[in-house]
């Protein structure tokens, strides 16, 4: 089983809301082989908390006008990783040191990466897909970088 198209269509609304607000790293997880309760993992980061909690803002505002709203919203106060479950897509923003800290691609490896569009990549239009550092397969088939 892989993510549903509305969940990777979600993904891809979230990844450029994010992208939008200069999250850096930005990558989707086809996490729904592991887990039963969503389907892709979109994670990215922000520099601090202020920009943090803009990302999140603007990606709670591109899920609203797509028709979905949080079901679950954890660590907005704080800033530093904050987890929005939308169901079928569970945005985990985190500020840059907090990712390379608890390091959720790791974590994640054996998952596929679904591609996102150039413009949902963040930063200067390119993930670190090397981040990952596992050879993981892209859904499309084509091997990471």
């Amino acid at each position: 089983m892989t993510a549903t198209e509305r969940a990777v269509e979600l993904a891809v609304i979230a990844a450029r809301a994010a992208s939008d607000r200069k999250a850096e790293e930005i990558i989707a997880l086809d996490v729904s082989e592991q887990l039963v309760l969503t389907d892709v993992f979109l994670i990215a980061s922000g520099s601090s908390e202020r920009q943090v909690s803009a990302i999140v803002d603007a990606v709670e505002e591109a899920m609203y006008k797509a028709g979905s709203k949080p079901i679950r919203r954890e660590g907005k106060q704080e800033a530093r990783w904050v987890l929005l479950d939308f169901g079928d897509v569970v945005v985990h923003v985190q500020h840059a040191e907090d990712r390379v800290y608890y390091a959720l691609e790791r974590l994640w490896k054996d998952c596929p990466v679904v591609e996102l569009p150039e413009d949902a990549r963040g930063g200067d239009g390119t993930a670190d897909d090397t981040a990952r550092g596992d050879g993981a397969i892209r859904l499309s088939g084509e091997p990471l970088a």
